[in-house]
């Protein structure tokens, strides 16, 4: 399945979890934002995801990929439940496609998914296809 592939299946499973028009979903869309998610809608993203493609996503993937990095104790990333300068380094590594600008100082882990972009879930969706294909399920 190529790129534009996933994108296109991506796009239609968050369109029809948000019961929104499939034009509106477009890569740099913010979930919440611009699209109206609310906290729910990303459990039901998640299961047509993995339905669509077949994959397995880990739940609190994303802020287990930065919180949880090898070498790096989790104070070093996290103060009181406020990322630190590294965490947000780390952060932006785990997730390219976020505007740097929406994490002001004091941005709290447990607000990460409110910077979830349909690109997000593109790259998830990518990832985890890969991880798939390199296990040879």
């Amino acid at each position: 399945m190529d790129e534009k592939e996933i994108t296109e299946k991506v796009r239609m499973c968050i369109a029809q979890a948000l019961g929104i028009d499939a034009e509106e979903v477009v890569p740099d869309a913010m979930l919440f934002d611009d699209l109206g998610a609310e906290s729910l809608d990303l459990l039901d993203i998640v299961f047509r995801l993995e339905k669509a493609f077949g994959i397995q996503i880990p739940r609190g993937g994303i802020q287990s990929n930065v919180l949880g990095s090898e070498g790096v104790k989790e104070e070093d990333l996290l103060k009181d439940g406020v990322l630190t300068p590294l965490g947000i380094a780390r952060l932006l590594k785990e997730m390219p496609e976020i505007n740097p600008d929406r994490m002001p100082e004091g941005f709290r882990a447990e607000d990460i998914p409110t910077l979830f972009t349909v690109q997000t879930f593109i790259n998830l969706t990518q990832k985890c296809l890969a991880e798939k294909e390199k296990k040879g399920a």
